[in-house]
């Protein structure tokens, strides 16, 4: 067990005490010789060790102040949760505020959807009175419905309970002496998971563009004009110091991050220059996570129960080559995917208005109305996703938390039946729109035994309608003509 900075001050203190008590024989041996050198020897003596003393003590009372928890740390109170201590005391043994304990558990803690010992997950408040049973068709089983974890999704008596536990101090099951018997939704503290995390963050913070998205359209409506008349970045600076407010080398890496409107094409030398090296997409803007995290996107649906979730992410061939973005109908399961030439943020904005003028506002808001992805930087300017050109709310954007694919799991699923048609790491470069528009044809075609063997078309024709479709542009594969691998791309 760690041994926390509060029991290392106490035994400083102890030493203090126990220099005391010795410190009256030494003094007496010393006045048996000279007075002043005594005296002096006396005072250098004490000065000395008191000088270590103070010190240690200093540098253990002011270490915990300001500085970010250590794996150590977090081990530590992994250990305390598990032994049901309160943030107070594991905040008093590490020398921290029981408010720092707190906000690290509830930014670190994982949700696993798991069951108990013999008992499948099952959140609902009716399980133990539950008498349904083959509420699915076809089923066999003689036993009741909650004791299967497919209940939920389909019984209309289905009402969500949630763990009072986890909606207060510890906010954790971490020592909850009902763990192996409980079928909630649980959720755990992990210190190597913590740290993952905090490590992640702390990269990410520090790259990308330390701009927000009003200060990056001011610059670019001043510098871009500039650029197309064939000036130079040097030159754009050195007469417009007043309206531009960063640095030389800060433009060129807008410029080269596709922010600007004036693409690298545009500058008058530097397309006579080979690239040295593939640089990362940075982050449009950094604080794009603020009020669209996965806690706010929980709370946000527990307060629009109805509304359908579309989940989108990307799907790589090779890197640095064409990528595809997948917009992800959880409900119907019904996944559609673009082709993009580079994996930034300004494609997905083009596909989404594209999407946005095609299908007309009123389906798009009842289509799309809440997008969850995930960390990557094609989706690091949600406010462009979220309104139009004219600053009307279309949608909702949220993210999940890192490492955290499964939740958006439907989606993860759905990108198997992409890599039947094409493989992990095949370049994507030699595929056409078209191409991919009739892969997906087949695989929305393909029957799932989720939606009790019918297609994802069947259910999005079934809550949308034809008319959806058709603006989509897609078409239905008769079931014995669906092709489930890349030969159809021969044909």
């Amino acid at each position: 067990m760690v041994q926390s900075p509060v029991r290392r001050r106490a035994n400083t203190l102890t030493s203090v005490h126990e220099f005391l008590a010795v410190a009256g024989p030494i003094q007496a041996c010393f006045f048996q010789m000279s007075r002043m050198a005594s005296l002096l020897l006396f005072n250098l003596f004490f000065f000395v060790y008191h000088f270590n003393v103070l010190s240690r003590f200093w540098e253990e009372n002011t270490m915990a102040k300001n500085t970010h928890l250590t794996l150590t740390e977090r081990e530590f109170i992994g250990q305390m949760l598990d032994s049901q201590a309160s943030f107070k005391a594991i905040g008093a043994e590490l020398g921290r505020d029981c408010t720092t304990i707190s906000k690290e558990v509830r930014a670190h803690r994982i949700f696993k959807k798991s069951g108990a010992i013999g008992k499948a997950f099952n959140n609902c408040a009716l399980r133990y009175n539950c008498d349904h049973r083959r509420l699915c068709e076809p089923c066999k089983s003689r036993r009741y419905c909650w004791s299967c974890r497919k209940c939920t999704t389909v019984c209309s008596d289905f009402t969500e309970e949630k763990c009072s536990r986890l909606s207060h101090a510890p906010y954790v099951c971490n020592g909850c002496p009902d763990l192996k018997k409980c079928t909630l939704e649980k959720c755990f503290y992990q210190a190597s998971m913590a740290q993952k995390e905090y490590k992640e963050l702390l990269s990410e913070s520090r790259q990308g563009i330390s701009l927000s998205e009003q200060e990056v359209k001011q610059l670019d409506s001043v510098i871009s004009p500039l650029i197309y008349k064939g000036q130079s970045i040097n030159h754009i600076c050195a007469n417009n110091k007043d309206s531009i407010m960063v640095s030389e080398s800060t433009i060129y890496r807008l410029v080269d991050y596709n922010v600007f409107t004036a693409r690298n094409i545009d500058l008058p030398r530097k397309v006579r220059y080979s690239r040295r090296r593939v640089k990362k997409h940075a982050k449009v803007d950094k604080q794009c996570r603020i009020g669209r995290t996965y806690e706010d996107f929980r709370c946000y649906m527990e307060a629009h129960p109805d509304l359908p979730i579309t989940q989108i992410d990307s799907v790589e061939g090779v890197k640095g080559g064409k990528v595809l973005l997948t917009i992800h109908f959880v409900k119907a399961e019904f996944m559609l995917a673009f082709l993009r030439d580079a994996n930034d943020s300004q494609s997905v904005i083009d596909v989404f208005e594209r999407l946005y003028i095609e299908l007309r506002c009123d389906i798009f808001m009842k289509l799309m109305p809440v997008l969850l992805g995930d960390n990557g930087t094609e989706f690091s300017n949600p406010a462009a996703i979220e309104r139009d050109a004219q600053g009307n709310q279309r949608t909702h954007v949220f993210y999940c938390d890192a490492s955290a694919p499964h939740q958006k799991g439907s989606a993860e699923r759905n990108h198997e039946f992409i890599r039947c048609f094409i493989p992990k790491g095949k370049a994507l470069d030699y595929y056409t729109q078209s191409d991919i528009c009739l892969m997906m044809d087949h695989i929305n075609s393909y029957c799932r035994e989720s939606l009790g063997n019918k297609s994802p078309y069947d259910m999005m024709e079934f809550l949308y309608g034809k008319e959806v479709l058709r603006l989509l542009g897609c078409n239905k594969i008769a079931p014995n003509d669906v092709v489930m691998n890349s030969s159809i791309f021969n044909r």
